[in-house]
């Protein structure tokens, strides 16, 4: 695994507020999206597709899962009647196996021990975000939950990241952000926030994180710590 040290310009003591992405970064929701989509595919009579082909796509939302669990494309017919099976199996089933990545539960605490702040910024609709973290018990404690439809805007534009910093009061130059996908590194860097890749996880292995122009890159949550202190 290629991990990279902290660089001079992100390993700072200045950094006051961590921001994550929440599919594939705080936590393992591929077994349950993976679910949905093989619930939709029994409706079309199809056999279940196995974890380990669905994970890589686990960041890319219902289009993204819906294109390799039929090789459809939004503009095509019968890709809403689809989109409406999987989006209602997952809405009842948004936490029946996801849970934390390992470490992240461990993270956090040690942030909130440190007084600094920390929220999600996802793509993930508000119609999925604030029940999912509500059942993974950390609503309340995230000091902003940006969705995908929060703003005008969803990444790789900067806006939601700038709105989370509206929120939480923190100046994106000190703010850090990880996440695991081209569009989280593109939207970081539209900003003066530090962007870390989450090599550990939704990352397909044709990808090259190397070229995303991040900051860092951790193999487990717990590593991000050693980006918050000189």
């Amino acid at each position: 695994m290629n991990v990279h040290s902290p660089t001079s310009s992100a390993r700072t003591d200045l950094i006051k507020a961590v921001l994550f992405d929440l599919d594939g970064t705080f936590a393992d929701t591929a077994p349950d999206l993976a679910a949905a989509l093989n619930h939709t595919r029994a409706t079309r009579h199809l056999p279940p597709l196995p974890l380990e082909i669905i994970r890589p796509q686990a960041s890319h939302g219902s289009r993204g899962l819906l294109k390799i669990g039929f090789g459809i494309e939004p503009d095509a017919a019968g890709y809403n009647a689809l989109r409406d099976i999987f989006l209602d199996y997952y809405e009842r089933n948004i936490c029946v196996h996801t849970r934390l990545f390992t470490g992240m539960a461990e993270l956090v605490a040690e942030l909130e021990q440190r007084g600094i702040k920390w929220g999600i910024v996802t793509n993930k609709p508000h119609r999925y975000t604030a029940p999912l973290m509500r059942a993974l018990g950390y609503a309340e404690r995230a000091a902003c939950l940006i969705s995908g439809d929060t703003c005008a805007h969803a990444k790789p534009h900067p806006e939601p990241m700038l709105k989370a910093c509206e929120i939480i009061g923190i100046a994106p130059a000190q703010c850090l952000y990880l996440g695991d996908d081209l569009r989280d590194m593109q939207a970081a860097n539209a900003t003066p926030m530090h962007g870390i890749i989450a090599r550990y996880g939704y990352i397909d292995d044709s990808a090259q994180p190397d070229s995303w122009g991040a900051h860092g890159i951790i193999g487990a949550p717990t590593e991000l710590l050693d980006f918050l202190t000189l």
